[in-house]
């Protein structure tokens, strides 16, 4: 005999779900899109303030490369919400909002340069990680759901984020750390 579920009464400390919360993978797979969506729109925002902060040239051309792509996943998302039917809007992501107030901290915490180019990168990874879990777990539900069409968007879309993180890596790796350890040790 399988264990039966418990529902939410059952649970001490179990979080009273909202009226409208989802009851279903659609539903939740809907609320993902909305959330992303939001956090491309503002990264396409906020990227061009990290260039202007970055000193490193290899970081400057890959924060670039970064926007572009931001602005490329809001119109891939824009696609996604089209094929799957789903009205194309944005819900704020307290994540990423999280993430982009963290990435200004770290920008008024730091010296230009070096050091500042690591905390950027840091930060930008985190973002991207946030990008790839987020992207898995609605490339997953597509496929659950039958959106083929959808499920190839978020896959072109995951791809990338991995290829920028893996970009943002090699900056810090080659060089950038190591210069900023560097100034560490003089000061």
């Amino acid at each position: 005999m399988e264990p039966r579920m418990k529902n939410q009464e059952e649970v001490k400390g179990a979080v009273k779900a909202k009226s409208n919360a989802a009851k279903g993978l659609r539903e939740l797979f809907e609320v993902g899109l909305k959330d992303i969506y939001w956090a491309e729109k503002v990264l396409t925002k906020t990227l061009p303030k990290m260039v202007k902060n970055a000193s490193s040239p290899e970081l400057v051309n890959a924060l670039k490369n970064h926007l572009s792509e931001a602005e490329e996943h809001v119109s891939r998302l824009e696609k996604v919400f089209e094929t799957t039917g789903i009205k194309a809007e944005a819900k704020k992501c307290d994540a990423m909002e999280g993430l982009m107030r963290e990435s200004d901290g770290i920008m008024e915490q730091t010296q230009m340069g070096n050091v500042r180019d690591a905390g950027i990168i840091a930060s930008e990874q985190k973002v991207k990680h946030y990008e790839i879990a987020t992207y898995g777990t609605l490339h997953a539900f597509a496929k659950t759901l039958g959106e083929n069409k959808a499920a190839e968007l978020l896959a072109m879309t995951l791809s990338e984020e991995k290829k920028t993180d893996a970009a943002l890596t090699g900056i810090a790796v080659s060089a950038i750390n190591s210069k900023a350890a560097a100034a560490s040790i003089r000061h």
